[in-house]
């Protein structure tokens, strides 16, 4: 038997082992699970009872359905950037790990899609393909080593969706592994708009609770003729949040268009990626536009005019595409850079209208204030997608938690004006009581309604996405239940 190096008297160690091609393809003891027991919400932390590393889709079948036929919790993991707490074994789940399904399995250009599995690195998909002219266009901060695997379980998006959309705008086709250890395919062949109900839609973005990904079919762009960027200080950031929508307003849609505040400023600089930003700037945006080349200089020159009506210091577009790329990695380090600043740091997540920035952004800088922790914001304005990054230290008793309350108290405001709790993170552990800021027990009943037609157990990636219901719904479902037996 193929476990026999085991030295476990576990019996679902051994079996699993040998579904997955023995001792080399599961870790089992503490030391080797250390690593696995959260992701990029380090926060809280669970061991998982094991990690078990399928090569295809059928390994991930018969996982899944050893696990559901011998009632073990089990969820899926790709490279661990999740934010929210999705990959954290929380009922000591058996981890299916999708990091050796890592192929680029094709290319069809004349078609413009790829076939990839879960694994694969996002950034990777843009460099296979970019001397043919082409790119995958969603781009996390984290592109350089999140899966795209992880992408469609959290519905993924970064700097470029305010003008090209979220994962789910660029998934065309599926394979998914049921709880049960059914495979089945969604979006076959990669055509778009099937009859139907839009179960590409529903699984995109379900943070791992329907069903395990094990093959996906993208929409590959063709590169854009012409790109330009501009990097605009303002003193203010009332100021730099106003020009974010006046350029909005002016019928421009850049491809991206970012802000960072002092703090977030002070941690980038201080990072792998400095540019040389003022030290006393209240507010950077960089902004990029992209298509035809022969338009884009004349919309560069309407950005600069409506940045100047808006007092701002300095704005300039990139002399090259070598500045342009320091602009760029300096943006994207924002998270990560957060750590030459502070010990530890909670990155949130909110959605607001855009007009409702500046009143926004006051609220956060007032809870910064009574929670005596520093936020930093770096968020993708355009969509009105922030980032507030609460600044703590783990190590002073009380900071953590004071950390987690300043966090909901950001998502609330971002609900209180008429936006929600996540654009692109997901809900995980993290944000699941403050689901309820957007839905009702009703609505998040019908939503556990769902879940629970594909994952009739609540074995795969329990306790995320969904808050704990109230009482008076126990009750109505305790009901139901009575009268259907």
């Amino acid at each position: 038997m193929r476990g026999k190096n085991i030295k476990s008297k576990d019996k679902h160690i051994l079996n699993l082992a040998n579904i997955v091609g023995g001792a080399r393809s599961i870790l089992y003891q503490k030391e080797d699970l250390l690593a696995y027991d959260c992701d990029g919400f380090t926060i809280h932390k669970h061991l998982p009872k094991a990690v078990v590393f399928p090569k295809n889709s059928q390994e991930v079948a018969e996982v899944e359905k050893y696990c559901s036929e011998n009632d073990l919790p089990f969820l899926a993991r790709g490279a661990g950037t999740g934010l929210s707490g999705g990959a954290i074994p929380l009922n000591e789940e058996v981890i299916i790990s999708m990091v050796r399904m890592k192929k680029l399995i094709s290319v069809d250009l004349e078609n413009r899609r790829a076939v990839v599995e879960p694994g694969f690195v996002n950034l990777k998909l843009t460099n296979s393909i970019s001397d043919k002219g082409y790119y995958y266009a969603p781009d996390p901060s984290s592109q350089y080593c999140c899966t795209i695997g992880g992408n469609v379980a959290e519905n993924a998006g970064g700097a470029h969706c305010l003008k090209y959309g979220v994962t789910t705008n660029h998934i065309l086709g599926l394979e998914v592994v049921m709880p049960n250890g059914e495979i089945i395919e969604i979006g076959k062949d990669g055509i778009p708009d099937a009859p139907g109900y839009d179960l590409l839609g529903l699984i995109t973005g379900s943070e791992g609770t329907l069903g395990i990904v094990t093959k996906i079919t993208v929409r590959i762009l063709k590169n854009p003729e012409g790109k330009q960027t501009v990097l605009a200080y303002f003193d203010h950031v009332e100021d730099g949040s106003q020009a974010v929508s006046d350029i909005i307003s002016a019928g421009i849609v850049p491809a991206a268009l970012e802000m960072m505040d002092k703090t977030a400023i002070e941690g980038v600089e201080a990072a792998a990626f400095p540019v040389g930003h003022p030290k006393d700037i209240e507010a950077v945006l960089l902004i990029e536009v992209d298509g035809i080349a022969a338009g884009i200089d004349e919309q560069i020159e309407q950005i600069l005019e409506v940045c100047r009506k808006r007092n701002v210091r300095e704005v300039r577009a990139a002399r090259n595409e070598e500045e342009r790329a320091r602009w760029w990695a300096n943006r994207k380090t924002g998270f990560g850079a957060m750590g030459a600043i502070s010990p530890d740091y909670l990155v949130q997540d909110g959605v607001i209208p855009r007009s409702k920035l500046p009143e926004v952004l006051r609220r956060i800088n007032e809870i910064s204030d009574e929670s005596g922790l520093r936020i930093a914001n770096i968020f993708h304005a355009g969509d009105g997608n922030l980032h507030p990054l609460v600044l703590f230290d783990a190590r002073v008793p009380g900071e953590s938690e004071k950390a987690l309350e300043a966090g909901s108290l950001c998502l609330k405001v971002c609900a209180d004006v008429g936006g929600t709790i996540t654009g692109e993170h997901g809900v995980g552990i993290e944000k699941r009581e403050e689901m309820r800021f957007v839905f009702s027990e009703e609505e998040i009943a019908a939503q556990t309604e769902i879940r629970e037609v594909f994952n009739p157990h609540n074995l795969l990636n329990a306790g995320k996405l969904f808050p704990t219901p109230s009482r008076c719904v126990e009750i109505k479902k305790e009901m139901k239940a009575q009268a259907i037996s």
